[in-house]
């Protein structure tokens, strides 16, 4: 019934990105051309978050200009001062009358124990993701830009963006995790489309949605196998403090018209693919959230693709879940760089 279809064939969104593969961290913003209207579902106990009640249904019904994920913990909402100032620049954002005012809403991973925690995203970086979304959409003239990279080799998932410094498999500490990053998948079918983009940055270990197989996580103490982060957890039954830095990120966009209220319900139930291919998920040592945004033109004018929200919700889990199977398995690293990354 589905198709799968590359992230790049479709134009109500483009991602950007912005790198530093020395100080494993990064961003990634996702842009809106024409707007969108969002929800959000937070499901862990520590999120890093920027304007989520922008998403509440109670808020005002302006549509949003962008979604950022990036890396740094709280650091890392400093990057959409530069997403922000980028949109600004090319006459983008809500008109006040007196300025724009750039709707932007981001998340953040903690990847401070991979690579550098001195060096977080920033404006300058958020400013880079931004411009390279805005080149991909048109807005930017290629030859105009130097502030970004726009190698066309570059990978659009795994170790890039936000994923940068995504971890799983953290209840023993850095020296028995594993490396993951950024996972994306689209389907399409009549002229619907659904695309999960994630980043997964999990305490617990990875397993194939489809299969059980376990894809990344938990290593023994010499790394030689993998064992179960959930046994592992039993093992601490008294209260202890379990932050290790950990936080699953990511957004369900569809073409499909929904208001608010019901992509707060799609994103919430998008959260059943980090059941699925998670364990442990959603613990206060996570920070898990997960955004749902629909491209769909706004007016009435009858054109809008119209689906069911069980429909949409349920699909979302599905095209979540194999999303986060493109985060791990498109970020393998040997052993001996990942813990050349890690404290």
């Amino acid at each position: 019934m589905f198709t799968e279809i590359s992230v790049n064939d479709i134009n109500d969104f483009r991602l950007g990105h912005a790198s530093n593969k020395e100080a494993g961290t990064g961003v990634t913003v996702i842009y809106f051309p024409d707007g969108a209207t969002a929800g959000c579902d937070i499901s862990g106990g520590g999120p890093a978050s920027r304007e989520t009640p922008l998403t509440m249904p109670m808020t005002a019904d302006n549509p949003i200009n962008a979604i950022v994920l990036s890396g740094g913990s709280a650091y890392g909402l400093a990057a959409s001062d530069g997403v922000m100032t980028c949109l600004e620049e090319h006459g983008i954002g809500y008109n006040t009358g007196v300025s724009l005012v750039p709707l932007v809403c981001q998340s953040c991973i903690f990847d401070l124990g991979y690579g550098s925690s001195k060096v977080r995203p920033d404006s300058t970086m958020g400013y880079e993701a931004c411009i390279q979304a805005l080149m991909k959409a048109g807005v930017v003239n290629t030859d105009a830009s130097t502030a970004a990279n726009s190698d066309s080799s570059e990978p659009i998932q795994g170790c890039i963006g936000a994923g940068t410094g995504a971890t799983v498999g953290k209840i023993m500490g850095m020296k028995q995790a594993e490396k993951s990053g950024l996972g994306i998948y689209s389907v399409k079918t009549g002229t619907f489309t659904m695309t999960a983009i994630v980043v997964v940055n999990a305490l617990g270990d990875i397993s194939d949605y489809e299969t059980g197989k376990k894809l990344a996580g938990l290593k023994n103490a010499d790394r030689t196998e993998y064992i179960s982060c959930e046994e592992t957890l039993y093992q601490f039954m008294a209260p202890r403090d379990m932050f290790t830095g950990n936080t699953t990120i990511g957004a369900i966009i569809t073409n499909a018209a929904f208001n608010k209220a019901e992509l707060n319900k799609i994103a919430s139930m998008a959260r059943n693919a980090y059941a699925r291919c998670i364990n442990p998920v959603g613990t206060m040592a996570d920070g898990d959230t997960i955004y749902a945004a629909s491209t769909a033109k706004r007016g009435g004018n009858g054109e809008a693709v119209r689906v069911d929200i069980n429909f949409a919700g349920t699909l979302a889990a599905r095209v979540m879940s194999a999303a986060i199977k493109n985060a791990v398995m498109n970020s393998k690293i040997s052993d001996e760089e990942f813990l050349s990354m890690v404290k």
